[in-house]
């Protein structure tokens, strides 16, 4: 059985929905980061980063989400990870692990929970979250706009890695409500 070290962040929610969607048993372990329990001598024998999430599978132990989500769908027979698309599927997650991922949770940190102590990291942050989604929106539009033009095989056509990564409702309706 799986064990997943897990706090309910976006990192973390993001192999829970992986899990459950591949209906893999798991014990899910919780790390309290606002206790500081990443810190822990136990903790850090897994994580060398101090961060969540983590996972165990038998004697294997996995850290950083892009590479536990890339992990479970290879051990699952590819599923949501369609080897044909391997290499793009890979630059998007690579996108959203060191881009989109950390610019977004830098404007969550500055905007929301320390708004009015840095004006420029507000501004700086914002900008790009707007440009975040004016990329994505492009290439959105693009694969719609393929698929409408027969240029993209549907023929099983699943959820994919990618998208799970991608998946940041909370911050697109945090900017939502703010018109951004």
């Amino acid at each position: 059985m799986i064990e997943l070290f897990y706090h309910p962040t976006p990192n973390g929610r993001k192999i829970s929905i992986l899990l459950e969607e591949l209906e893999l048993k798991y014990k899910l372990t919780k790390i309290d980061i606002t206790k500081n329990e990443q810190f822990s001598e136990n903790f850090s024998k897994i994580s060398p980063l101090n961060k969540i999430p983590v996972i165990i599978d038998n004697k294997e132990t996995v850290f950083e989400s892009g590479a536990i989500l890339i992990y479970l769908a290879k051990k699952n027979n590819f599923r949501f990870y369609n080897q044909k698309y391997e290499i793009n599927i890979n630059e998007w997650l690579m996108v959203q692990v060191s881009f989109v991922g950390p610019m977004l949770g830098q404007l969550h940190f500055f905007y929301k929970f320390n708004k009015g102590k840095s004006e420029y990291a507000e501004n700086r942050f914002l900008d790009l979250a707007k440009k975040i989604y004016e990329y994505l929106d492009i290439q959105l539009s693009m694969q719609i706009s393929q698929l409408f033009h027969g240029y993209v095989d549907m023929s099983g056509m699943e959820l994919e890695l990618k998208n799970i990564k991608i998946y940041q409702d909370g911050m697109k309706k945090f900017l939502k409500d703010r018109q951004l």
